[in-house]
């Protein structure tokens, strides 16, 4: 089955190079996952000989994870040339959709908002379950489907009014049940997934925009429209945005949706959930009622 190509990943990653050289001044939301995940993992006790961050930005997730007791050799996996530079340790120049790893090679794989904007997101789960050995663990945090719903509505309105019809502009990115439904078909052991919300509010839509393209996260999407953006069309939904979501003191919030992906790889010593009908206690047991002899309802 052929792959739809949602992302420019050539594009993708000149932008990266682009905003290397600012880009540890607009970490804010990488340094959040990067404590969020080391927490995590932190709280798992076994170690971790073999550890690959994919997508590693300039190196911050990579960093954190190395002071983790019972982690030990963690590589850096980014495409961009000018990022990977600042990254520290082993590091490897690969794309995420094309893992340069052995099968069960790694003991972990972390990943810091970079997957949600790979084009095969189902395939590379089924890589990354195949470089990971027998019960090696994945944590990967991904933007969920309500990040910048605030700067998306508002192009939508303005491009609607003045255009005549809307252009992509925001990535659409997938929700929680999706996301772990992914996990599943890619026969991860264990999987869950789980959404946190974080709201960051900005002087005016410029700001954000500004702060968007100085984390190398502005529009890469295939389908983007190739014609300059009119003033005219970015006055409006600079109003639009003001006018819809503008808070109390003038600032303007930002919706950023942070979905954290859990899976291991099977091995035969982890919990399985019973066969259906394997259960040797009925319900009404478990409740103290009797059902009856002809199965009427409890209660």
């Amino acid at each position: 089955m052929s792959v739809k190509h949602i992302f420019d990943r050539r594009l993708l990653v000149e932008r990266r190079d682009r905003a290397a050289g600012t880009i540890a001044a607009h970490e804010f939301l990488l340094a959040r996952v990067a404590d969020d995940l080391v927490e995590r993992l932190a709280a798992i006790n076994r170690t971790f000989p073999a550890a690959a961050s994919l997508g590693a930005y300039h190196g911050l997730l990579g960093r954190r994870l190395r002071q983790v007791p019972g982690i030990e050799v963690v590589t850096d996996v980014e495409a961009s040339d000018r990022l990977l530079a600042q990254c520290e340790g082993p590091r490897v120049k690969a794309d995420e959709e094309a893992l340069p790893f052995a099968e069960q090679s790694l003991d972990l794989v972390v990943s810091g908002l970079a997957l949600q904007l790979v084009n095969d997101l189902p395939g590379t789960l089924i890589q990354i379950r195949r470089v990971l050995k027998q019960d090696g663990l994945l944590l990967a945090a991904l933007l969920g489907g309500t990040t910048l719903t605030e700067l998306r509505t508002a192009f939508l309105i303005a491009e609607e009014e003045l255009e005549g019809g809307a252009s992509p502009r925001v990535a659409p990115f997938a929700d929680v049940r999706d996301l772990g439904g992914l996990l599943q078909r890619a026969q991860f052991a264990l999987p869950v997934a789980d959404s946190d919300t974080v709201t960051v509010t900005y002087r005016d839509p410029m700001a954000l925009m500004g702060e968007l393209r100085a984390m190398g996260a502005s529009n890469a999407l295939a389908e983007r429209s190739r014609r300059p953006l009119r003033r005219a069309t970015l006055a409006r939904a600079i109003e639009v945005y003001q006018e819809r979501f503008a808070l109390p003191d003038g600032r303007v919030p930002a919706t950023f949706e942070i979905i954290t992906l859990t899976g291991w790889a099977p091995h035969p010593s982890q919990p399985k959930p019973l066969r259906p009908g394997s259960a040797t206690i009925g319900l009404a047991d478990v409740l103290g009622k009797g059902a009856g002899p002809r199965g009427r309802k409890l209660g």
